[in-house]
């Protein structure tokens, strides 16, 4: 198995989860620390069902050679479930968007006392400006903040344990007077994850796309959530432990940053800031370019107009929204789940098989690309052959294999072979079912 492709896909998959909602904490408090000690269990709870379902649908999108949802849930779902499901995918998308612009609002109420509407107006101006931009590039370098949020929860839990020891028991009854969206919390935790598959859902199958080995992306799903569900196990206890300074706080985890240092705290916020920033463009983004998949032409307008309506409705505030926004996300996520589960259960047998045929594949291409050796016609006719029997369209899974496979034997012979010419045509090629 390459291990260094695995660790890609795990990387890119808690990257996707571990966002704005990490960096406000808000959510952690709501659907995990609002039931007391119990919550840490729901942390758990929840980050097991991210291994199993997480996993299951990067898998699912190496399988398809998936570049989008659409087609995918179509071949895994009945027409009206899969329809269902797009439709719900692309609310999810607008419904996160407003959401985050909320939490710019109460983010720099809370640190600079400014009022809501004005945050979550430069919010919105700084994503309308960058949607007509080049988002691609934008997006990229916002991603590079990403890690700090995994060094934030680190460091916040680090200090958390400096603090112990304390009566945990004070805190639990404090913790559980806060309003819990749903319950009980074995289905709190339950339903924020689906609620996180949700959102993630079409990058997670896309990572999965661009893996085309399906071990790879479901091992990759494994460790992804593995890590997932440390760091959310390590931010629950950091915010119950130190629940009586971030009692009632919007944005818990920059209160909390602030009972350290303001240093640290200024530092906090301006990462919070540019998580959600990172969130609420990719939301807007991908709901404009959903909507207009048929008529590019009227994007800019179609993207502004969503922007213009999701301040509005942002003016509601950040806790009010996600109380009954997310849990209505995480149920519909739940059918989702279920849906892709269910279908990987039953495809197993399938799926092993296309593993084996695209070993098979690879074997051939590593052969065919070895300048030393010779390419006869028998086995460019296994090759074809193997192609046409993939699930996903034979040019687009031949040219993803001879991708991995250029690029490969270029660094076994210390020079480069072209493989980033060659992933450029075969990511032109892919046509997934």
């Amino acid at each position: 198995m390459n291990a260094r492709k695995t660790l890609q896909v795990t990387l890119a998959f808690v990257g996707l989860l571990v966002g704005a909602g990490f960096a406000t904490g808000q959510e952690v408090v709501q659907y995990f620390i609002s039931f007391g000690t119990w919550g840490i269990a729901g942390a758990v709870v929840s980050g097991i069902l991210m291994i199993a379902a997480g996993a299951v649908i990067i898998q699912i999108g190496s399988y398809f050679l998936a570049e989008e949802h659409r087609g995918v849930f179509r071949s895994v779902a009945h027409p009206v479930v899969s329809r269902f499901l797009d439709i719900s995918v692309t609310l999810t998308l607008f419904a996160m968007g407003f959401v985050m612009l909320a939490g710019a609002g109460s983010t720099l109420e809370q640190q600079f006392g400014l009022p809501a509407w004005i945050g979550s107006a430069i919010m919105v101006g700084i994503v309308m400006l960058t949607g007509l931009l080049n988002v691609n590039k934008v997006t990229n370098i916002i991603s590079a903040v990403t890690p700090l949020i995994f060094v934030a929860v680190i460091v916040a839990f680090i200090y958390t344990m400096l603090q112990l020891p304390v009566d945990l028991g004070a805190m639990s009854d404090l913790a559980v007077q806060a309003d819990s969206p749903v319950s009980p919390w074995w289905l709190s935790a339950i339903n924020y994850t689906c609620m996180a598959l949700m959102l993630g859902v079409s990058m997670s199958l896309m990572i999965g796309g661009n893996t085309p080995n399906p071990r790879v992306a479901g091992w990759g799903g494994v460790l992804g959530g593995v890590v997932y569900t440390i760091l959310l196990v390590m931010n629950a206890v950091a915010l119950l432990v130190n629940y009586e300074s971030v009692e009632g706080s919007d944005i818990p985890m920059l209160m909390l940053f602030e009972t350290m240092h303001p240093t640290a705290a200024l530092g906090m916020v301006i990462v919070t800031f540019v998580m959600i920033y990172n969130t609420c463009i990719s939301m807007f983004y991908a709901l404009g370019r959903r909507i207009t998949v048929n008529h590019r032409n009227r994007y800019v307008p179609v993207f502004l107009g969503t922007c213009v309506v999701g301040y509005f409705i942002s003016l509601i505030g950040f806790g009010t929204l996600m109380s009954y926004v997310y849990p209505a996300i995480g149920y519909v996520g739940m059918v989702m789940v279920v849906v892709m589960l269910v279908w990987w259960f039953r495809s197993r047998p399938k799926i092993s098989s296309e593993e084996s045929r695209r070993d098979r594949m690879r074997a051939l291409l590593t052969l065919k690309e070895s300048e030393d050796k010779d390419f006869p016609e028998g086995h460019e006719k296994r090759l074809q052959d193997a192609a046409d029997q993939s699930t996903a369209d034979g040019d687009a899974i031949t040219g993803a294999i001879d991708a991995e496979v250029v690029r490969s034997l270029g660094k076994k012979n210390g020079k480069d072979r072209g493989a980033d010419k060659r992933e450029t045509s075969a990511s032109d090629t892919k046509d997934p079912r």
